[in-house]
């Protein structure tokens, strides 16, 4: 069985350095809120290309600290997309406001920007573009519509570590960017973990008391906060993995170019990267009508995937928003992700590839 991922492949690589960075932290005694941390932060933000970067417990909890960092409470709204894993609304609802939900891009399948506009009321706060697969949106005439209307921009860059938007990384074009640091991330701790990116100095000193039950020093309190730290281990893990990112990155841009020169003849769509961007797929997703078949015919044949997502946040039980996405809807009933990982070997995309094909030979 060729698996979706891999991450006792990664631990083969990284293994004995991870060992000897959980060793350091174990000799300190120092488990949270310590040195580790605080060199993540620096090194993480210097990468992405902010100056302050603030570690949290997780992807989702960055997302909700953002939001209600920037005010964004009962009464607003929030312009975002269906398509996309429901931690982008559940911070929005969580914080008291209200999704507002735009169609996407049938290519990119991140936020359709022409559509921004017709969405913006009295009510609107906030616009939160997810850079979905590791593709990012568009983001210029997202700022320049977020500045001609004074809104702040969270940029959901929880798939999209070290993907570029026209060579500036993702997570330090809007007001904030929210990273996730789970185990299957392009960058993934050893649980849950996540990061948030701004160039804004009152902003992150906002939101680093707010992850920390909003003190300002220990046992003052100057408003509500959470307990949302990102712990020393799992900062001193990301810190050793950190430095193979790039690497990493190119393994997958590498595999995914062999992916699409494999199937172009074929009936599937393959992704595409935008001249503006560095897609660092954190997935690789293809498309076809036939979608549930071709899983399953994959599956006979010993490969693992999976359906990014099926269901669009704007029709899930939790939520069944009466709005009209047509293009979200049909992406979603026919995506498919096949396997993507840095050590996934050639001879396996040449594999899937070829029972990719074989599916539709042997269906028409």
């Amino acid at each position: 069985m060729i698996p979706f991922v891999d991450l006792k492949s990664e631990y083969s690589e990284v293994g004995e350095e991870v060992s000897q960075c959980i060793q350091r932290v174990l000799k300190s005694g120092l488990f949270i809120l310590g040195d580790e941390l605080e060199k993540f932060e620096i090194e993480f933000s210097k990468y992405i290309g902010t100056k302050y970067g603030i570690g949290v417990n997780s992807g989702s909890d960055a997302l909700l600290i953002a939001l209600n960092a920037l005010g964004v409470g009962k009464g607003d709204e929030v312009i975002t997309v269906a398509h996309t894993f429901i931690s982008t609304v559940d911070a929005i609802t969580r914080n008291g406001a209200k999704p507002v939900f735009v169609d996407i891009d049938p290519e990119t399948y991140t936020i359709d920007v022409t559509q921004v506009k017709s969405k913006i009321s009295s009510k609107t706060k906030a616009i939160l573009p997810v850079h979905l697969y590791g593709h990012p949106a568009d983001m210029k005439p997202l700022m320049d519509i977020a500045a001609e209307y004074g809104l702040f921009v969270i940029e959901d860059a929880c798939q999209a570590h070290g993907s570029e938007y026209q060579k500036t990384k993702l997570g330090a074009i809007g007001h904030v960017g929210c990273f996730s640091f789970y185990p299957t991330k392009n960058l993934g701790a050893y649980g849950d973990a996540g990061i948030i990116t701004t160039n804004n100095q009152e902003l992150a000193y906002k939101i680093k008391k707010t992850r920390n039950y909003g003190q300002s020093k220990k046992y003052y309190h100057d408003f509500m906060g959470v307990n949302s730290r990102l712990d020393e281990m799992q900062a001193a893990i990301l810190r050793t993995k950190l430095r193979y990112l790039d690497n990493w990155n190119e393994k997958r841009r590498k595999l995914a170019k062999l992916y699409s020169e494999l199937l172009k003849n074929t009936a599937v769509v393959t992704p595409i990267e935008k001249e503006y961007a560095k897609h660092v797929y954190h997935l690789y997703v293809v498309r076809h009508k036939e979608r549930d078949k071709l899983q399953q015919y994959l599956l006979n044949h010993g490969v693992q995937t999976l359906i990014h997502y099926p269901i669009p946040v704007h029709l899930q039980e939790a939520y069944k928003i009466n709005d009209k996405l047509p293009v979200t809807e049909r992406i979603c009933s026919e995506i498919l992700s096949l396997p993507m990982f840095p050590w996934l070997r050639e001879s396996e995309v040449e594999y899937i590839s070829e029972n990719v094909k074989q599916y539709f030979r042997s269906s028409y």
